[in-house]
């Protein structure tokens, strides 16, 4: 059976058998920080946790694997029509539970970092400083292990729930989530994240506040948050920095159509006017070659390519 037939079977199940909006035809630039990207057959937008975990189930038992979609911070996305089903988690109304007695906040994957970052500085949290500028949510945040000045949640996460392909729930504790450098065992068992317990340390909310504050004034300056773009392009190699390397290589400014190396940051790609899904591979494929002939450092993208 094609993919059409089998997607129309499954979204029916979807809206008979849960309270999920379905989208059709959406457009996934709508979804991504890089405003690129086709339009999906379907896109699922769950309303609870319950629904969200019923929706993946029922998915899989067509044997359709979701595009699990949080914030598209980390996405780049074909510009085509894509014969995709996608599951946005961002609209899950669950509960967010910061305790007065407990340094222990539990939070759904769909909650933004700058939301989880400003409840728990009001509680007098410390620990997701880091976070607040980074503009994902909190299941693509724990996925991929995202950090920034000295922090990762790898640093902070307790316990996380999440749904694996069978539909069994799972509570791994922090060493099952296997966290590395921008990487965990979610990447690999195909498990999707549905809720996380953090554990914070106890601190003045002030203080908080202020450091929150002269972080995102810090990525303000440094980075270029006025175009759209996914964020770093490349992870962090083990002998330097992206951006250092990419710069030293002159690749500052280099351009394929509307797709552009920041100059204000050059570990960022930037969409300065339309760019393409194509003008921004042209682009990654061009750094990564140009370093690697240069410096002999093989870049690793940070972004999620999705085709």
């Amino acid at each position: 059976m094609d993919f059409l037939r089998v997607a129309e079977l499954a979204v029916s199940d979807v809206s008979r058998d849960t309270d999920a909006e379905v989208r059709f035809d959406e457009p996934m630039s709508a979804h991504t920080s890089f405003r690129i990207g086709g339009a999906v057959f379907a896109m699922i937008l769950p309303r609870t946790v319950d629904s969200l975990t019923r929706v993946i189930g029922i998915l899989r038992g067509h044997g359709i694997e979701p595009l699990i979609v949080g914030r598209g911070t980390n996405l780049l996305v074909a510009d085509t029509t894509l014969d995709r089903i996608a599951v946005k988690t961002t609209g899950v109304d669950a509960e967010l539970v910061v305790s007065d007695d407990s340094n222990v906040v539990t939070a759904p994957c769909g909650i933004t970092l700058a939301r989880l970052a400003t409840v728990a500085a009001e509680h007098g949290l410390a620990g997701l400083e880091f976070a607040h500028g980074i503009p994902g949510s909190l299941g693509g945040a724990i996925f991929m292990n995202a950090g920034a000045y000295g922090g990762e949640m790898g640093g902070i996460v307790r316990r996380v729930t999440s749904v694996d392909v069978a539909g069994a729930i799972h509570v791994r504790t922090h060493d099952e989530c296997g966290f590395a450098y921008r990487h965990s065992a979610f990447a690999d068992t195909g498990e999707i994240i549905l809720s996380a317990e953090l554990e914070l340390t106890y601190g003045d909310r002030d203080a908080i506040l202020e450091r929150m504050t002269e972080l995102m004034r810090r990525r303000r300056e440094s980075q270029p948050l006025e175009y759209p773009s996914a964020g770093s392009a490349f992870k962090r190699p083990a002998d330097g920095y992206a951006a250092e390397l990419i710069d030293r290589c002159g690749l500052r400014g280099y351009r394929v159509g509307g797709a552009v190396v920041s100059d204000k940051h050059a570990g960022f790609v930037v969409n300065v006017d339309n760019a393409t899904f194509s003008d921004v591979l042209s682009v990654l494929d061009h750094v990564r070659e140009t370093v690697l002939r240069e410096t002999g450092t093989e870049l690793e993208p940070e972004i999620r390519i999705i085709k």
